[in-house]
């Protein structure tokens, strides 16, 4: 939570959308996590995405059929990503781990994002074809990983030209939140069009979010969240003058 002039705002308050996606990660980290726990291999982690979402179609089955079903935690959780309510939210770099993510996602019918898409610009034609969006970044820091190998400022574009919905992230706080105008930036500079590295960072991960009815672009109708600056938002130099939340000017 913030104070905010003697007053506490809960993040309960402040939450647009709860819940707002589930989170399933490919590649190295599961495997690094969890090694020792039958998720060694991609094999393994993709047995047990395939697993989970089976046992949630046959949870929710019974449960809307009024069957006496023991309640499942876990397996409630995931009953909004078979729905289709939510997003899953597959986190992956290497290309042959998203083409995983987007198989098993046309297998169960569920809607996801490729988060991280590091190697993207190889299957790109996939991706498009598959219609999920995708988050790129982080970018700006150390290849930690030799799956991130190809992490590129240039990728970016390269997903605008082939027609795909993507954001911009900083995979905060892997990297400070604030530093999200530069990451947009750099991939202006490594030549992204400037108005799309904007929209990479407003309103296309509100797209991708589904909030954008309410958030992402400056509209009769949304949320009145905005600010005012002395330059556009991915100019280094630019300095923000104003703050407003739901149209009042923030002290």
């Amino acid at each position: 939570m913030r104070i905010r002039q003697k007053e506490i705002v809960l993040i309960d308050e402040m939450t647009i959308q709860n819940p707002i996606a589930m989170k399933a990660a490919f590649g190295e980290n599961p495997k690094n996590c969890y090694k020792g726990k039958n998720i060694d291999t991609r094999m393994q982690i993709s047995a047990l995405l395939r697993e989970t979402l089976a046992k949630t179609k046959e949870y929710m089955m019974k449960k809307e059929a009024g069957k006496d079903v023991d309640y499942d935690q876990k397996l409630e959780a995931m009953i909004p990503v078979i729905k289709k309510e939510i997003p899953l939210k597959c986190h992956a770099h290497r290309a042959d781990d998203m083409l995983t993510a987007i198989r098993i996602a046309k297998e169960y019918d569920i809607e996801i994002t490729l988060d991280h898409a590091t190697d993207s610009r190889v299957i790109l034609d996939q991706i498009k074809e598959s219609g999920f969006p995708c988050i790129c970044g982080p970018s700006l820091c150390h290849k930690d990983k030799f799956e991130c190998a190809n992490d590129s400022f240039e990728t970016p574009n390269k997903m605008y030209e082939k027609g795909i919905l993507f954001a911009i992230t900083t995979d905060s706080p892997f990297n400070p939140q604030q530093y999200l105008p530069i990451n947009a930036a750099l991939a202006h500079k490594a030549g992204l069009p400037e108005n799309e590295a904007i929209k990479a960072i407003t309103i296309n991960p509100a797209k991708i979010l589904h909030l954008d009815k309410r958030v992402g672009s400056i509209k009769s109708g949304k949320d009145a969240d905005f600010i005012i600056c002395t330059k556009s938002l991915i100019d280094l130099n630019n300095t923000i003058k104003n703050v407003y939340i739901n149209g009042i000017k923030a002290v």
